[in-house]
C-alpha cells in the first residue's frame, strides 16, 4: 500500500476545503483495510474512512490516516418475479448505482438520484430526498470493525435507522468500515410521487405510463435547480436537518406563521422545512467572507473559495441561533465535523 505524507484533501471534500491529511491512502480490497489500518496503529495516529466526501466539514487540518474507500463492483445476487437484489461494494459512486438501477427498470431509489457521494457511505447517514430513504430498499450490509478485525453482517432492524442518521452514525460512530451493502429493488415499483415538485413535473406526462426513469429526470431537473453543483460551488448539500416538532408546537408556529410548511412525520409529530426558517430569519443569499448561504436554497452552506471550516461553522453557529430566537426550534446539523 502507498502512503502518501501531507496529502491535500480539497478535491476530495465537497466543501472544497483546503486543508491536509497527515497521511493518506486508498483501499481496494479486503486486505488492504486490514493493512491501513495496522498503518494507523503503528504510527499511532487517528484513522478516518472517507467515501466521497459530500456530508464532511474539515475543521483543520486532519491529523491521521485518511483511508478512501475504493471497493468496487456491482453484481444481482438474487432475484425473484417481483424483486432483484443487488451488491453494491462500498466505493461505488452512489448515483452510479441509482442510475443502473433505472436504466433497468427496477424501481426503489429513483427519488435518491444525483445525491453526491459513495454507496457505502449513504447507510451510515440513512440518506433521503423527496418522500424516500435507502432504508426503504436496503436488506444488509457487511462491515469490518477497524479495532477487533471482527466482520459482521447487518440487518435493516440492526442498522437502527433514522431521519438521517443510524447506529453508524451514533453508537458505532467511526468504528467499521462498510465494505458492501445489498439492496432490493422492486421489477413492479410502486413509484412514490406525492411529494409537491415531483409532482409537478410529472404532471406534463399525460399520454403514457410514469416510469422510474420519468421519476429520476424528474428529481434531477428539481436538484440542479435548486443546489449548487459542487464542482463549481463548495457545499455538503443540505447542512441542516428538517427540525420534527409536536403538533402543539406547529399550531403555535402556524399562529404566527400561517404559511409555515409541515409534514406529517408520524406519532403527532411534524417536519418542517429547515430552509424556510432559515429564509424567514433573513439568511438567504448573505455571505460573510467566503462562507455563505445559497442564494437558491437556504439549507445550503456554501464556500465562496477560500472559506475554511470554522468560518462556515461559525455561520451555522449564527443560523441556529437566529432560528431558535425567532422560532423556538433548535436546528441540528447534517454534516460530520471532523
Amino acid at each position: 500500500m502507498k502512503i502518501t505524507e501531507n496529502y491535500p484533501l480539497k478535491t476530495l471534500n465537497t466543501f472544497a476545503l483546503n486543508v491536509d491529511a497527515k497521511y493518506f491512502t486508498t483501499v481496494a480490497s479486503k486486505d488492504e483495510i486490514k493493512q491501513s489500518v495496522e498503518i494507523a496503529r503503528q504510527k499511532d495516529v487517528p484513522l478516518l474512512i472517507l467515501g466521497g466526501g459530500s456530508n464532511l466539514l474539515f475543521e483543520s487540518d486532519f491529523p491521521g490516516l485518511v483511508v478512501r474507500n475504493e471497493l468496487k463492483g456491482t453484481s444481482v445476487i438474487d432475484q425473484t418475479d417481483d424483486s432483484v437484489f443487488v451488491k453494491v461494494m462500498g466505493g461505488e459512486i452512489w448515483d452510479d448505482f441509482v442510475k443502473y438501477c433505472v436504466e433497468n427498470g427496477w424501481g426503489g431509489v429513483e427519488n435518491l438520484s444525483l445525491i453526491p457521494g459513495t454507496t457505502g457511505a449513504a447507510p451510515i447517514q440513512n440518506i433521503g430526498a423527496y418522500g424516500a430513504e435507502q432504508k426503504d430498499s436496503f436488506v444488509e450490509l457487511e462491515a469490518y470493525f477497524l479495532k477487533t478485525g471482527k466482520r459482521k453482517v447487518f440487518s435493516n432492524n440492526e442498522c437502527m435507522f433514522g431521519y438521517r442518521t443510524s447506529i453508524f452514525k451514533e453508537k458505532l460512530k467511526g468504528e467499521v468500515f462498510i465494505e458492501s451493502v445489498t439492496f432490493k429493488l422492486d421489477r413492479k415499483p410502486t413509484l412514490k410521487t406525492e411529494y409537491g415538485a415531483i409532482e409537478r413535473e410529472l404532471s406534463q406526462i399525460k399520454d403514457r405510463k410514469i416510469t422510474v426513469s420519468d421519476v429520476r429526470n424528474a428529481v434531477i431537473k428539481i436538484r440542479r435547480s435548486k443546489l449548487p453543483d459542487p464542482v463549481e460551488l463548495g457545499n455538503a448539500g443540505s447542512f441542516f436537518k428538517n427540525p420534527v416538532v409536536t403538533a402543539g408546537k406547529l399550531s403555535e408556529l402556524k399562529t404566527k406563521s400561517p404559511d409555515i410548511i409541515s409534514y406529517s412525520f408520524g406519532n403527532d409529530s411534524f417536519k418542517l422545512a429547515a430552509g424556510q426558517l432559515i429564509d424567514k430569519c433573513g439568511w438567504k443569499g448573505r455571505r460573510e467572507g467566503d462562507a455563505g448561504v445559497h442564494k437558491n436554497q437556504a439549507l445550503v452552506l456554501v464556500n465562496y473559495g477560500n472559506a475554511t471550516g470554522k468560518d462556515i461553522l461559525l455561520l451555522a453557529g449564527k443560523i441556529q441561533k437566529s432560528v431558535l430566537e425567532k422560532f423556538g426550534v433548535k436546528l441540528e446539523t447534517e454534516v460530520n465535523v471532523v
